[in-house]
């Protein structure tokens, strides 16, 4: 564990992505198998110990700390594997956790936890901590929660590796997702003792191609290909071996989320597209263009492992097709947009028309033409457009000049600041995370303000630590961590759409809100008021 906490905090408090790829590099050059392994999935999200819990770390310290100064301490740090760090007792010098204090290798703890029921956490975790100083009783609770916050995405740890060892990162990323921890044949590769793990029969991931921001350009229509950018989520869907895989954007395993899509795929090839909800399930409020729901639909289905019969009733998936990199075993990737057009037509051609189509193009003379049709775009799923270069291949990430993405310019609304939460990770010391609201009518005669949206995104840091300043010294209740302010000051939100949602007292619920301005100049009185929002709800 000692190695892992210090590769854990340096990567914590080093902001130059160059600087984390050589620490990162560093660590699996000089660290042996199984901890290297075990490490790059705990920074790649692929680590999973589900029998420790948050709930179970709190009572853990609580019973041995006051949970009153367990309460105020943690909303002093802002970070519960921090402050539980800190705060546990060393053992008592004599006793058996004591006698047993001593190296804990990354290996031993990963294999102890994996094979934990959650009856026997608290006891088995507890010893595990008696035996560590604080930096490794940090990485230990960040570890075994899957919180860890280093600020390393996944495709940074797997960039590490390949410069670690000198492969190429797209080889690396294609073969991740058929491998499973802790990577031995992926290390025995890199250390040229084994070939390059790779089969054309296993269901692996294969990077997205991603666009640019069109921002101000203006692009020839003779050159790009316009299609509408649908409000889902991007997937990938790969048949091989006689598997089929779903995989998000990030390269996650979600086919066990969307069960009925993943059925209905069953030809050997790799497919592109937009995962999203039908809209005639929802009814007319919540269905888009060409039968798809807001995004807000597809929400009740995300993030969930088991689906019940009810859920894929009311919820139905289906999967809007892009593209096509792989029909059976031939690789499509180098070929131009327009033959690979052709090419997933013909594809889709054969599947279920229930749960597949093919993304519509967009018919437009010129740009100008283009302009005003994306103008007319309000639909709850649709987000903007896409221009994607007629003679483009498929490459992995963003290539100028290929692909560009033109989003709908966002919504605005004045809201009013409601409550504060300190952040996460470099923003732990500040109160950067704010829940706004706006008025059921007239505040001058009984007006309330309901939440409509929480942000913690939009400002910079300047205007953080004004924000951070406003909220202390505005303070009027406190529930935990949480802050109730004084309701005076007015925030200018963007946010992409908004939606009708039982969830919410308000009944709305935006999509990527943001703090736009801070508007001290005015008053909150002249704060939006909830129907303004519901007018704009799709």
């Amino acid at each position: 564990m000692r190695a892992f906490a210090d590769l854990l905090d340096r990567l914590i408090y080093t902001r130059s992505r160059n600087a984390k790829l050589r620490l990162i590099g560093d660590y699996l050059r000089t660290t042996p198998d199984p901890d290297r392994g075990w490490a790059i999935a705990a920074l790649t999200g692929d680590l999973d110990l589900p029998a420790v819990k948050p709930a179970i770390i709190r009572q853990m310290i609580e019973a041995r700390v006051d949970p009153v100064l367990f309460g105020m301490s943690r909303d002093f740090v802002g970070d519960t594997a921090e402050t539980v760090a800190l705060l546990w007792p060393e053992p008592v010098a004599g006793s058996a956790a004591a006698r047993e204090a001593g190296p804990l290798p990354l290996g031993e703890v990963v294999d102890t936890l994996a094979a934990l029921s959650r009856g026997d956490a608290p006891a088995v975790l507890a010893a595990m901590l008696d035996r560590l100083d604080s930096d490794e009783r940090f990485a230990l609770l960040k570890l075994a929660t899957g919180g860890l916050r280093a600020g390393v995405s996944a495709r940074l740890a797997k960039t590490a590796l390949a410069q670690a060892f000198g492969l190429d990162v797209d080889a690396v990323e294609e073969v991740w997702h058929g491998l499973t921890p802790p990577y031995g044949p992926l290390f025995a590769w890199g250390q040229g003792q084994a070939p390059q793990p790779h089969s054309a029969e296993l269901p692996v991931f294969r990077p997205f191609m991603l666009a640019h921001p069109l921002d101000d350009g203006r692009v020839d229509l003779a050159d790009y290909a316009a299609e509408w950018k649908w409000d889902g989520i991007r997937v990938q869907l790969v048949h091989a071996g006689g598997e089929t895989r779903l995989y998000s954007r990030a390269g996650d395993d979600i086919t066990g989320s969307f069960p009925e899509v993943a059925e209905a795929f069953r030809t050997p090839g790799v497919l592109d597209g937009e995962l999203l909800v039908k809209g005639e399930a929802q009814g007319h409020a919540l269905g888009g263009a060409d039968g798809a729901a807001s995004f807000n639909a597809l929400q009740q289905r995300l993030g969930r492992k088991t689906v019940s019969k009810r859920m894929l009733a009311d919820y139905p998936a289906f999967v809007r097709l892009y593209d096509i990199l792989f029909d059976g075993t031939q690789d499509l990737r180098a070929l131009p947009w327009t033959e690979r057009r052709a090419a997933l037509e013909r594809f889709a051609g054969a599947l279920d028309p229930d749960r597949f189509d093919v993304s519509q193009l967009i018919e437009a003379p010129d740009f100008t033409a283009l302009e005003a049709i994306r103008e007319g775009a309000r639909d709850a799923a649709i987000e903007g457009v896409m221009l994607k270069r007629r003679d483009s291949p498929y490459v992995a990430g963003r290539r100028v000049g290929l692909w560009y993405k033109w989003k709908r310019d966002p919504l605005t609304a004045d809201c009013v600041m409601m409550y504060a939460q300190r952040g996460n990770g470099k923003r732990s010391s500040f109160y950067s995370d704010y829940t706004f609201g706006c008025w059921t009518g007239d505040p001058a005669e009984g007006g309330e303000l309901l939440p409509v949206g929480k942000a913690y995104s939009g400002f910079t840091d300047e205007e953080l630590k004004w924000l951070d300043r406003f909220v202390r010294t505005s303070t009027v209740q406190r529930f935990g961590p949480v802050r109730e302010v004084e309701k005076t000051l007015v925030l200018e939100v963007a946010f992409d759409s908004i939606h009708a949602s039982k969830r919410h007292k308000s009944g709305l619920a935006m999509r990527f809100p943001r703090i736009a301005r801070i508007r001290r100049d005015k008053p909150a009185a002249e704060a939006d008021r909830i129907d303004t929002l519901l007018g704009m709800a799709t």
